[in-house]
């Protein structure tokens, strides 16, 4: 069963960076892979999601320029680079494999990493 496993998070002040990673085992990367976050008292909800080449990309408003998902299938990872980061960014990050970027066709879940930003 493929398993998955984020890294990365943290604490940091508004407008700094952080890079989440999430490395796959126990298979390879699905075909779509997302990121999820859930915010304190809030749903999880997906934020960046990407197809198997790279080459096709969706994301939320709310981050859209600020976040960057990428993959690299020979290292059986996926990526999030945030930059930009805001207080209302404050969330468990969740990595996930699934088969569309819509958001209910995800299977599979890491466990999180929490991503902290604030002064």
């Amino acid at each position: 069963q493929l398993e998955l496993r984020e890294s990365g998070g943290g604490s940091v002040e508004p407008g700094g960076s952080l890079r989440l990673s999430c490395a796959a085992s126990g298979g390879t990367l699905s075909e779509y892979m997302g990121w999820f976050r859930q915010a304190p008292g809030k749903g999880r909800q997906l934020i960046q999601g990407i197809n198997s080449n790279g080459r096709n990309t969706w994301s939320i408003g709310s981050v859209n320029g600020r976040f960057v998902i990428s993959r690299d299938n020979t290292k059986n990872t996926v990526y999030l680079q945030m930059s930009r980061l805001k207080p209302e960014d404050t969330a468990i990050y969740y990595c996930a494999a699934g088969t569309s970027f819509k958001e209910g066709d995800y299977q599979y879940f890491g466990q999180g990493t929490q991503v902290i930003v604030s002064s």
